[in-house]
């Protein structure tokens, strides 16, 4: 048995550094960020870890998005977001 191809990392259309951005300013940009992109874009967007990588996150899930995450650093993530609807 082979084992599964690598999935390959997608290439965002767009990407934001939201690192110091208070809550909920940090989503309302995602959503706009998000908003001007085709259905099945990516979009990468640069957070801090703990409230703003979890409200942002949960936020878009809830919106119809797909989000996956990758630690930058202690205090920041990278989310890999796929705007719904491609």
């Amino acid at each position: 048995m082979t084992p599964p191809e690598p999935v390959p990392t997608p290439t965002p259309a767009v990407g934001l550094d939201l690192r110091g951005t208070p809550c909920p300013v940090n989503f309302i940009r995602a959503r706009l960020a998000l908003e001007k992109l085709a259905p099945g874009a990516w979009l990468q967007l640069d957070l801090d870890r703990g409230e703003p990588e979890q409200m942002v996150s949960e936020g878009l899930r809830g919106d119809g998005h797909h989000v996956q995450g990758e630690p930058l650093d202690d205090a920041a993530v990278r989310l890999l977001i796929r705007r719904h609807g491609g």
